[in-house]
C-alpha cells in the first residue's frame, strides 16, 4: 500500500509560503538551537517525504512544528500538521520549579539561540542598539548594569533595584515600538546574567529582597510577553509561569495579576476561551485587582471581557467592558502607577473593546472602536497600531466593504515597516486569506495588495 499524503502539513507549508528547501534550512536552525544534532542534515528531500506521508521521528516532528509556529507567528501543534499521536499531550505550562533562580537561568539558556549567544560572548548583553531617541538616562543605566559582581558577597542595594526597573522600562518601550522579536536576545541575556546574579546576592533587608524579586518578575513577564508577541507560545507560557511565581514570592499582588492577564490574553489568541476566562478571573481576584492602580484595573478588566466574549458570554462581557471603561476614567496623571501600564490608555482600551465586540459578532461597533483606537494612538506604539489596522481591515472585509478594507490594509503594511511581531505578521496572513479570491484579477487593488502582503511575509 502507498502512503497517504499529509494534506494538513502541506496546507500549513503552503500558508507559510516558503519553498521546501528554505523550510528545511529553518528546521536545521531551530534544531541547532535545541541541540538536536541528528537533524543537522535535514534537507528538501526530508520535507518532501514528510509531506508525502512519511512520519518523522518525534524530535523532528516537534522541531518542525516549532519552525512553522515561528514562521506563521502563531502556535502550530502536531495535530495541525497531521503528526499528533494519542500520546502527544496538549502544550501546557510547566509546573513551578522549587528553585526559581535555577529556572530563570536554565529557561534563559534555552531561549537564546546559538548564533546570538556567540554574538554576546564578549559582553554581558548587547543592549546599546535598544536606545530610543528620548532615553536620556540610557547610557547611565547600561553602564551600571555592566558592572560585574561576585555572586555570594555582593550586597544588593535599592539602587540595584532601580537599575533593573530602568532596564525593564527600556525593554518595554522597545517592545511597544518594534514588537516582541526585536531585542529579545538582549532581554534574556540580561535576565540570566545580571538579574540572576542580583537574586543570588545578599539582601540587607527583607524589603529590598522583595523589591528585587518583583523587578525580576517584571523582566520575566517581559520575556514571556515578547515571546507571545513573537509567536513563541510554549516558551511564552514558561516565562509567564516563572514571572507569576516570582511576583507571588515578592508579595506583589498587582504584578501577579498583570502576568495572569497576559496569560489570559494568550489563551484568547490560542482559541482557548474557557482557559482565558479562568486566568482572567484569577487576575481580578482579591488583592490583585484591589491593590492595582485604576489604569491596571482597567487593563485586567478589558482582557476579562475579551475572554468572556470569546466564550460567548455576551451579557457578562458587555458588563466587564463598561467596568473597564469606568476604571480607566478614574485614572489620573498624579496616580502612582507602575511603568508596566504606561502603554494602556484610551487607544488600547478601544482596541481591546473592539476585539471583544468583534468576537461577539457586532462588527459595526467593532469597526467604530478600531477606528477610534487608530485615531487616538500615539506614534510610539507602532506595533499595536499596525495590528489594530490589520484587525480593522478584517472587520471591514467581513462586512463586505472590500475597497475600504484594502485601503486600511495598505496603511497596515505601511505601519509594519521595522516592526518585528508575530501578531502583526498573523494579520498579514489573515489578510492574504481574505484576498485569496481576487489573486487572479491582474491590476485590481486587491490583487496588488495581496502581492505586497506576500512579499512582506517572504522578506520577514
Amino acid at each position: 500500500m502507498g502512503r497517504t499524503r499529509n494534506a494538513r502539513l502541506a496546507a500549513v507549508i503552503a500558508e507559510l509560503g516558503l519553498s521546501q528547501a528554505r523550510l528545511a534550512a529553518r528546521v536545521r536552525t531551530v534544531a541547532e538551537e535545541h541541540g538536536a544534532e541528528e537533524l543537522a542534515g535535514v534537507g528538501q528531500s526530508h520535507i518532501a517525504k514528510w509531506v508525502g506521508g512519511v512520519v518523522p521521528e518525534p524530535p523532528a516532528a516537534r522541531i518542525l512544528a516549532e519552525t512553522l509556529s515561528r514562521g506563521l507567528g502563531r502556535l502550530v501543534t502536531l495535530a495541525d500538521i497531521g503528526l499528533a499521536t494519542s500520546t502527544d499531550p496538549e502544550p501546557q505550562p510547566p509546573a513551578w520549579s522549587d528553585d526559581t533562580l535555577t529556572t530563570l537561568v536554565t529557561l534563559g539558556s534555552t531561549d537564546m539561540d546559538i548564533d546570538r549567544r556567540r554574538m554576546l560572548a564578549n559582553s554581558v548583553y548587547s543592549v546599546a542598539s535598544l536606545a530610543l531617541p528620548d532615553d536620556l538616562w540610557f547610557e547611565q543605566a547600561v553602564g551600571r548594569a555592566r558592572t560585574r559582581r561576585p555572586l555570594s558577597n555582593y550586597i544588593v542595594t535599592a539602587q540595584d533595584v532601580e537599575d533593573v526597573r530602568e532596564m525593564a522600562a527600556i525593554f518595554s518601550r522597545r517592545d511597544q515600538k518594534r514588537g516582541g522579536r526585536a531585542g529579545r536576545t538582549a532581554l534574556v541575556a540580561y535576565l540570566r546574567s545580571e538579574v540572576a546574579e542580583l537574586l543570588s546576592g545578599r539582601f540587607p533587608t527583607e524589603g529590598i529582597r522583595r523589591d528585587m524579586t518583583s523587578a525580576a518578575a517584571e523582566l520575566a513577564y517581559l520575556a514571556g510577553w515578547t515571546a507571545f508577541d513573537a509567536g513563541e507560545h510554549p516558551l511564552a507560557q514558561r516565562w509567564l509561569t516563572t514571572a507569576a511565581k516570582l511576583a507571588e514570592e515578592a508579595g506583589d499582588a498587582p504584578l501577579a495579576g498583570h502576568v495572569l492577564r497576559a496569560m489570559a490574553h494568550q489563551a484568547v489568541d490560542l482559541g482557548k476561551p474557557q482557559e482565558a476566562v479562568r486566568l482572567a478571573e484569577a487576575s481580578l481576584s482579591s488583592r490583585r485587582y484591589a491593590q492595582a492602580c485604576w489604569r491596571e484595573r482597567s487593563l485586567l478588566g478589558v482582557v476579562h471581557a475579551r475572554g468572556l466574549a470569546a466564550a460567548g458570554e455576551k451579557k457578562a462581557a458587555v458588563a466587564a467592558l463598561l467596568q473597564a471603561e469606568r476604571d480607566l476614567g478614574r485614572a489620573a496623571a498624579a496616580d502612582n502607577e507602575p511603568n508596566r501600564v504606561f502603554f494602556f490608555a484610551e487607544a488600547s482600551l478601544a482596541h481591546e473593546t473592539a476585539a471583544a465586540l468583534r468576537d461577539l459578532g457586532d462588527l459595526q461597533s467593532a469597526e467604530q472602536q478600531f477606528k477610534h483606537s487608530v485615531r487616538t494612538r500615539r506614534a510610539q506604539f507602532a506595533r499595536t497600531h499596525s495590528v489594530t489596522l490589520g484587525y480593522l481591515g478584517a472587520v471591514q472585509a467581513q462586512q463586505g466593504h472590500l475597497d475600504r478594507a484594502c485601503d486600511t490594509w495598505d496603511q497596515a503594511l505601511d505601519a509594519m515597516t521595522g516592526v518585528q511581531s508575530g501578531r502583526a505578521r498573523e494579520t498579514v496572513v489573515q489578510m492574504r486569506r481574505a484576498l485569496s479570491p481576487f489573486r487572479g484579477r491582474a491590476g485590481s487593488q486587491a490583487a496588488e495588495l495581496d502581492a505586497r502582503a506576500q512579499a512582506m511575509l517572504h522578506t520577514g
